[in-house]
This record gives C-alpha cells, structure tokens and sequence, in this order.
C-alpha cells in the first residue's frame, strides 16, 4: 500500500508522452490466445492490470515477456482452459478472456470477475452471445463453465446496450467461428477499432469496427502479428484536467485528437484554448474555469464514462454550475464525499451530480475507491491549497503509468511514500 503526497497550486508546464491504452491493451492480450503463435505488442503501458492479465496468460500456458514498453506473447504452448478465481477477481475486465479460451480449446471455465465496485456490469450480454455461437454454459455458485461441443458457428447477435466487453468477446470467439457473425448495435470505440486491426493482422477477417454493425467472417486459423497499441484517451483527458484546473499550459505527444472529440468541447466551453495538430494536443487553461453546463455520459462517440470523474474535478472550482448525469454505471460517484473533504461544493443523488464551483479548495486526507476517482482527487489536489494526502493509489497503479512521476516532469509537487 502507498499514499501519494501532492502539493497544490502548482503551474503544469512542459510535454508529456500518452501512454498506450489500457482498455485497448487487454482484449488484445487475450486474444493473442487465438493464434497459437508469437505477436508482438508495442507501446503496452506498464499497469498492473496489464500485470494480471500477463499472470492469466502464463496460468494457461503461454509465454510471455517485456521489453520496455514491448510485451510479447507465445500461445503455442498453452495448455490450460481455465482460470482460477484469485486472478479473476482482481480485474474487473477479466471476462474477455471466456471467448478466446473457448474459441482456442472449445471448452473455458473461469469464476465471476472482479475490480472496482461501480455497480452492476452484468456479464449476460457475454453469456447470451456466446450462446448464439453455440456455446453451452453452466452457472454453478459463481463458476461459469463454458464448451462448444459442436465447435463455434456465426450468428446474427444483437446487443441490448452497446457493451464495449461483450462487442470484444464476440469479435474474438467469433474470428475462429463457421461461417459469418453480425454484430448489431455493436459498441463502437476506439479500442474496438484496434481490436479488429490486431485481429486482422493475425489473418482475421473483421469489418464495420467503428460501426454500430460489425461483420466477422469466422476463419480456420490465426497466426501471429506486430501491433502497436493505440494511445489511451481517458489518460490525456486526465492529464488535460490537470492542466485545466492549474490554469497552466502543457503540450499531450502521441495522442489521437479525434478519440477525444466529445471531450475538447467540455474543456473550450470551460475557457481553455485547445489545439490540435497531428498527433499532438496543447491546452492552456485560464487562470479561472468557467462551469460547462451539462456533462452526460453515453457510450461513444459521446461522453465518455471513465473521463466523468477527472473533469468533475475540474468543475469544481469552475465558476458556476455544472450538472452530470452518469448513464452508464449506477455507482460512479464514489469520489464525491471526497471531493467535498477538499472543499468542493458537490450534490449527488442517483445518477445526477451537481457541482457548485467553489474559488478555492483546500488539502485534506482523501480516500480512493476506485480507479478513475483516484484520478479526480488527483486533479482536485493539484489545484488546492496545501498538501493533500491521498491513500489507496493502487487503484491509480491499475491504469496509469507511474502518474506521480509524469506529473513531476511537468513541474508538480507529487511524492509516493
């Protein structure tokens, strides 16, 4: 366990490099498991969920092995078809591995998932999915046992809600099915788009990925690739937050603007000036944050869910009021009560927060309690008053790169101890 130590009001300046995505990286890990062959990942962040996922691969029998920021991946020797429940319940994420270990073995047993308690996140879109492939699952006290007897045929699935999870769990059983897949209402972020880039390098044929209808063409076999991940927007949403509520100027390298296009209108509507060229983005803030009306989150290429919590931090000390409505997780305001230790001025009922923007906030002990709100008391800190102290940072550790350290390139007060 560490706590992180932040010295507020601290002027962000400099450039700083994004780091690959995390929410791109792990599908991609698990479904190097289809190609019974060596693939080479580049620009894979160092996280620890990237850290269980690795521990999951060699638990089945892969090898696997780190290079910098370069991670390969050996399935040819994988044995295993299961999961036990201690590695499952440490990654919320963990679910995307039932398509591709049923897909490879025709057979998958793992345990429910675990990670941070944002409210449900029913894995019966996966199931019923799976299902339609032809997969026949059992549920015995926490355990999902899954087999395709009859091997995985295509199917026409269409998706209650556009889940990111369940769009990558179909992709990927999917490639290796009979015959053709349709996903309609298919979830239609970045990280699936890189999904289905990886998946096709390998020999996959996956088309409409961005789309709300995904088409896969089952094939007999899969061979390994070189990929690079693409870079992690919720990261440079965060990372703009902090420059934002400093009112400083700091330049985002290896980033996709269009990724963030919901997300730049919030920060100009706030004051800041946003430019983007090529791969870069550079933001500078105004001394004083105007408030942003409304912020609601749906899936993409709206408002993103993961970025709700770093940009409510920023509203907080924006001049005037701010209304969010979080509608995708029923549990996505953890970070409120300790918000308001700093002296933030925040109302939350339901799925409706409304934030008050108050002049100044001030340090105090702060707890996380899940990834995305360590990240928003991270920002509300560099902006306060004094030294705040934050406890439980290993939820930081799950989806960002040494975040303390990237901070003090740019010139903040930040110390793990």
């Amino acid at each position: 366990m560490s706590k992180l130590l932040i010295e507020g009001q601290r002027k962000l300046r400099g450039e700083v490099r994004v780091q690959g995505a995390k929410n791109s990286a792990l599908p991609i890990l698990a479904a190097t498991i289809l190609c019974g062959d060596e693939s080479v990942l580049h620009n894979c962040p160092c996280l620890s969920d990237i850290d269980v996922c690795v521990e999951i691969l060699r638990y089945l029998g892969c090898r696997v092995s780190r290079h910098g920021h370069t991670l390969v991946t050996d399935s040819r020797p994988m044995t295993g078809d299961e999961i036990p429940t201690s590695l499952m319940r440490q990654m919320r994420s963990s679910i995307i591995f039932l398509g591709a270990i049923l897909a490879r073995c025709g057979r998958a047993y793992l345990s429910f998932p675990g990670g941070c308690e944002l409210g449900p996140r029913p894995i019966d879109l996966h199931l019923d999915a799976l299902r339609k492939l032809g997969a026949e699952i059992t549920e015995h006290h926490g355990r999902i046992c899954c087999s395709a007897p009859s091997g995985l045929c295509g199917a026409s699935v269409a998706l209650a809600f556009p889940s990111v999870g369940a769009t990558e769990n179909i992709m990927i059983a999917a490639s290796l099915a009979k015959g053709t897949t349709i996903i309609t209402n298919a979830a239609r972020e970045p990280e699936i788009v890189d999904l289905a880039d990886y998946l096709n390098k390998c020999g996959a044929c996956v088309s409409g990925a961005g789309e709300g209808t995904v088409i896969i063409e089952g094939v007999g076999s899969l061979h390994g690739t070189s990929h690079t991940i693409i870079p992690d927007r919720i990261v440079a949403a965060t990372l703009m937050s902090a420059a934002a509520v400093t009112g400083s100027e700091i330049l985002l390298r290896d980033v996709i603007p269009s990724h963030l296009g919901s997300v730049i209108p919030v920060f100009e509507e706030a004051g800041c000036q946003v430019d983007t060229q090529g791969g870069r983005i550079n933001i500078s803030a105004p001394q004083r944050l105007r408030s942003f009306r409304m912020v609601r989150t749906t899936p993409y290429p709206g408002f993103p869910t993961d970025a709700q919590a770093p940009v409510m931090a920023m509203a907080t000390v924006a001049k005037g009021t701010t209304v969010f409505v979080e509608n995708i997780f029923e549990n996505r305001y953890k970070h409120v009560e300790e918000l308001k230790r700093l002296g933030a001025n925040v109302s939350a009922e339901g799925r409706v927060a409304v934030v008050e923007g108050v002049g100044e906030l001030f340090s105090a002990p702060v707890q996380a309690w899940d990834l995305r709100g360590s990240a928003a008391l991270v920002v509300a800190a560099l902006c306060a008053q004094g030294v705040t102290e934050m406890d439980t940072t290993s939820f930081l550790q799950r989806g960002y790169e040494d975040l303390d350290v990237t901070l003090r390139d740019l010139g903040a007060v930040v110390k793990k101890i």
